[in-house]
C-alpha cells in the first residue's frame, strides 16, 4: 500500500516520525490525509479471519437488540437517549458491518467507526452489566479499536502516544536519565522536611517495586515524591525500576497491541530482574487493567499471572492503615461532605471497591463520606476513559460525556471527590472548568493522606 506522509497504517517507531506528527498542529494534515487513506479489504480479511473467534461472533449474532444496554450507557443518557447511542447498535454499525461485509468499506466508514470507537465509547463495559446475553460491548469496541489502527484510522494523539510508547518505552518523552534524574531530583527536594528520605532506584530484592505514570514524571513529580513520603513513614523496603517503570498503556487505548505486548516486556522485566515480592502501581485505572489483567495474556502467560504480585495503590494504601503502617490523626480527617470516584478500570473491572471504602472509613470523618447512587461496579464513567480525554477532534463529545458524571457528584452535595486515578481526575478537573463549578475540589490519595498521617514527633 502506498504510504501517505503522515496517515497510514504504519505504526510510529522512531523519533523523526514522532516529531513529524507533533509538528502537524493539531493533526490537520494527519486528518486531511485521513480522508483519502487508502483501504485495503484483504488485510482487513485477514485481521478478522485470524483474530476474530466464536465469542465475538456468537456476542453479535445473539444480541436481540433488546434495548437492555442503552440506560446503561452514560454516552446514551449523555446525548437525550440518542437511539444511535445504544451501545448494541453502535457496534452493530461498526464492527458487525465491518464483518458482514469482509472489511470491503472505504475510508469514510473507517473514519466513522474511528468516531464511535473512541467518541461514543469509552470501553467501560458498564453496558455488560445489564445484557441478558452477557454480551460486553467494551470489550468488542476495544477489539475494533485494534482493527482500526491495523489500518491506520486512529486519532491523532493516540498515534503519538503509541508512537512514544514504541520509542522511549513510556507514553511521554521521557528517557531513562530523565527518570533517574527526577527521582533524584524529588529526593534531594524532601530532605528538610524529611530527613533521609530516599527514591532508591534498582534495588534488588525489595519488598515492594512502584511503578508510575509517565505524566507524573513529565508535569507532575511532586506525586513521585508523595508516594515516597508514604513509603517512607510507613517503613517500607521499597524500589523503582530505571527500566520498565512506566506503568500506562496508550498503546491499549490506540488498539496498539504489539506496542502493548512490548511495555508489558519492559515492565515485567523489571520485576524479573530486580525480584520484587510484589509490585504496586500508583493510581490509575488503566494503568492497572493493562498491567495485571490484560497483560499477562498479552505477553504469553498462560496462567494469566504477573511475574510478582501486583496490587493497585488503593490496595497498598489499605493494607497500611489496616496494619498502622499509617495512622491518621482523628483531628486531620476530612470534614466535608465527599464523595468517591470509583474508576472504571480498577473498580468495575478488577473488584477493587472494597478497598477503596475501606480507605475512606479511615480518611473521612463519620457522617461526612456519600456514596454516589450508582456506585461500585454500576458507577458511571468519568467521561473521558478510554483515551478519550486527550483526543482533541473528540473534545466537543467529551465535554458532553462529562455531564451524567457531574449530575452524578451534585446529586450527593459533596465538596470534595477523592480520585484515585490519573484519567478521573482529569476528566473531574475538565469538568469543573468547562461547567464553571467553582465550589467542588478533586484530590488524589496521596496529598489527602500526606495531609492527615501521623509524623514522627506527633503528639
Amino acid at each position: 500500500m502506498t504510504q501517505q506522509s503522515l496517515c497510514n497504517d504504519q505504526p510510529i517507531e522512531s523519533k523523526e516520525g514522532i516529531m513529524a506528527l507533533l509538528n502537524d498542529k493539531g493533526g490537520a494534515k494527519y486528518y486531511a490525509e485521513m480522508e483519502t487513506l487508502p483501504v485495503n479489504p484483504q488485510k482487513i480479511q485477514a485481521y478478522l479471519e485470524r483474530t476474530c473467534k466464536s465469542r465475538t461472533r456468537t456476542w453479535l449474532e445473539i444480541c436481540a437488540r433488546c434495548g437492555m444496554c442503552a440506560d446503561s450507557c452514560f454516552v446514551y443518557q449523555a446525548h437525550d437517549n440518542d437511539p444511535k447511542q445504544v451501545p448494541a447498535y453502535k457496534i452493530q454499525s461498526t464492527l458487525g458491518e465491518l464483518i458482514k461485509r469482509k472489511g470491503d468499506v472505504d475510508a469514510k466508514f473507517m473514519i466513522h467507526a474511528m468516531e464511535v470507537a473512541w467518541a461514543y465509547c469509552t470501553c467501560c463495559n458498564r453496558c455488560a452489566l445489564f445484557c441478558p446475553h452477557g454480551i460486553d460491548t467494551g470489550v468488542m469496541f476495544s477489539y475494533l479499536r485494534g482493527i482500526l489502527f491495523d489500518a491506520g484510522f486512529v486519532p491523532w494523539e493516540l498515534k503519538i502516544g503509541s508512537g512514544m510508547h514504541r520509542v522511549y518505552g513510556a507514553q511521554m518523552d521521557v528517557t531513562t536519565e530523565d527518570w533517574v534524574e527526577t527521582c533524584e531530583w524529588m529526593a534531594e527536594e524532601q530532605q528538610e522536611e524529611w530527613p533521609g528520605l530516599e527514591i532508591p532506584v534498582d534495588k534488588e530484592d525489595a519488598d515492594i517495586m512502584y511503578v508510575l505514570n509517565a505524566r507524573e514524571v513529565k508535569h507532575y513529580p511532586e506525586d513521585i515524591a508523595e508516594a515516597a513520603i508514604l513509603f517512607h513513614l510507613a517503613g517500607e523496603n521499597w524500589t523503582v525500576p530505571s527500566e520498565g517503570w512506566e506503568n500506562t498503556s496508550l498503546t491499549m487505548f490506540a488498539g496498539d497491541w504489539e506496542g502493548s505486548r512490548r511495555n508489558l516486556e519492559r515492565l515485567y522485566g523489571a520485576m524479573y530482574r530486580l525480584r520484587p515480592k510484589r509490585a504496586v502501581a500508583t493510581e490509575c485505572g488503566h494503568a492497572h487493567r493493562a498491567t495485571g489483567i490484560e497483560g499477562p495474556y498479552w505477553i504469553g502467560l498462560e496462567d494469566g499471572k504477573t511475574p510478582v504480585p501486583y496490587l493497585h495503590y488503593v490496595q497498598w494504601v489499605a493494607e497500611a492503615l489496616r496494619t498502622g503502617k499509617l495512622k491518621i490523626d482523628p483531628k486531620k480527617k476530612i470534614k466535608v461532605r465527599c464523595t468517591l470516584q470509583d474508576a472504571c478500570n480498577y473498580v468495575r473491572n478488577c473488584g477493587l471497591a472494597k478497598y477503596t471504602r475501606e480507605i475512606m472509613s479511615y480518611i473521612a470523618e463519620d457522617g461526612y463520606f456519600h456514596e454516589m447512587e450508582d456506585n461500585r461496579d454500576f458507577n458511571y464513567c468519568c467521561g473521558g476513559g478510554g483515551g478519550l480525554n486527550g483526543i482533541g477532534r473528540f473534545r466537543k463529545q467529551r465535554n458532553i460525556g462529562l455531564v451524567p458524571k457531574l449530575n452524578q457528584i451534585r446529586a450527593t452535595g459533596a465538596q470534595l471527590i477523592v480520585t484515585p486515578c490519573h484519567n478521573c481526575w482529569d476528566a473531574i478537573r475538565d469538568m469543573m472548568e468547562e461547567y464553571e463549578i467553582h465550589d467542588i475540589k478533586w484530590a488524589f490519595l496521596k496529598p489527602l493522606l500526606i495531609d492527615m498521617v501521623i509524623r514522627p514527633g506527633d503528639k
